[in-house]
């Protein structure tokens, strides 16, 4: 099964094809970082025009480097949410169109989702598996038994461990996104500041890093006013540090409680060097699955893969009547 698979959930203008929820024929991916880096983030409208700027010509690309014509597509998939609502419904109405045209089936996928299931391009998802899913707008502990029949454990109570790095970033006078600049940096620096670990309930599956991000914000504020100056690797250490002992032990807790055969690491923040070294050194009696970088942030290949899983078990509209959900909430997919 060949599937067409569209990306637009935030500011990624993504197209790929997938073959048989594995194989990656054409992947093709038009970044807006550079745009939205003068802003210290991204902008939902002007994210949102880009994408309609330039999917025609992502699409047209990603078929054309698949060596495959519109007729062996048997079926088109697209990121439904959640995400930026304008970005999403770009690219839904031009999936949607796609298919209409071309008289194929249509199915949206759960972009995160779509995350977790980017590590079966390279590797071999194998049950009940743990996903650890972190990005800008997610951290979630994720128990999958099988295909498509995963219940969340536990969520950040307040801010996702993505968007605590770009604002401890942007406090540190450091550019957007912030998580790649840290992670360099703090492999310059050494732990010196005493920050927080956020555990809340060390046998619990909950997460929360707005202390943690308050506590360098007032730890900066009070070094400005006294006129000392701030170790900036230093404190990029410090607060990596911090995150990554709790996101490794709740990860390594919830492992071993529901005795999984492999740990996954997914999301955006799967790329930082520092956390795929410490769950592959931490966690050493189960398989790490792990994305390589290309698929760790938004593309459309991961959308692919879970569309063709997501088929089998559930078939696929053809009403092309999809709608765009900036939010999905968990207990759409959890089965007890």
């Amino acid at each position: 099964m060949n599937i067409l698979a569209v990306e637009s959930s935030c500011d990624e203008t993504s197209v790929a094809i997938v073959k048989d929820g594995k194989e990656v024929l054409s992947h093709v991916v038009l970044s807006q970082i550079d745009i939205h880096k003068v802003f210290g983030g991204v902008v939902p409208e002007i994210a949102s025009r880009n994408h309609v700027v330039h999917m025609t010509r992502v699409f047209d690309e990603a078929i054309k480097k698949s060596n495959l014509s519109i007729d062996d597509i048997d079926l088109v998939a697209v990121t439904q949410g959640p995400g930026l609502i304008g970005s999403l419904l770009v690219g839904i109405n031009a999936a949607t169109a796609f298919a209409f045209a071309h008289q194929k089936k249509i199915i949206g996928v759960n972009h995160l989702i779509g995350h977790i299931y980017a590590a079966n391009i390279e590797h071999e998802m194998k049950f009940p598996a743990l996903a650890l899913l972190v990005s800008g707008g997610h951290t979630e502990l994720l128990y999958i038994k099988d295909h498509m029949d995963i219940k969340m454990l536990g969520t950040t109570l307040d801010d996702a461990v993505g968007e605590a790095y770009d604002k401890v970033a942007r406090t540190l006078g450091l550019s957007y996104p912030g998580g790649p600049i840290i992670d360099k940096l703090s492999l310059e620096g050494s732990e010196t500041y005493a920050l927080p670990r956020s555990y809340l309930d060390k046998e619990a599956f909950n997460f929360s890093f707005s202390g943690l991000k308050s506590a360098v914000i007032n730890l900066v504020h009070n070094a400005n006013q006294k006129g000392e100056t701030i170790r900036v690797n230093d404190m990029c250490k410090s607060f990596q540090e911090s995150v990554l002992d709790v996101l490794v032990h709740k990860t390594k807790h919830a492992a071993s409680i529901f005795d999984v055969k492999q740990v996954i690491l997914a999301g955006g923040v799967a790329a930082n060097r520092g956390l795929r070294a410490r769950i592959k050194s931490e966690i050493i009696d189960k398989e790490i699955l792990i994305p390589s970088m290309e698929y760790c942030t938004d593309n459309a290949a991961m959308i692919g893969v879970a569309a063709y899983f997501q088929f089998k078990k559930e078939g696929a509209h053809s009403n092309y009547l999809l709608s765009g959900l900036s939010t999905i909430p968990f207990d759409m997919m959890e089965n007890e």
